[in-house]
């Protein structure tokens, strides 16, 4: 893998991250039904798991081309 591609990793699961934790700031501030909160709330857990693995790969990749030169 390359340095670019693992960068991009890092950046796609470091947004990932972003929109789904913000998106559950805000819901806790909202009035929605349960339904709504239920359905967004798995979405935002298996989103921040995928965001994790996609950054961790990146992670690994990254510092793998670093140590081989």
């Amino acid at each position: 893998m390359t340095r670019r591609v693992s960068i991009l990793l890092l950046a796609a699961g470091g947004w990932t991250l972003f929109i789904w934790v913000t998106r559950l700031v805000n819901m806790a501030g909202e009035d929605r039904s349960a339904g709504f909160i239920v359905v967004h709330g798995a979405l935002a857990v298996i989103s921040i798991a995928f965001g994790i693995a996609i950054g961790i790969v990146g992670w690994r990749a990254l510092r793998t081309k670093v140590r081989s030169g």
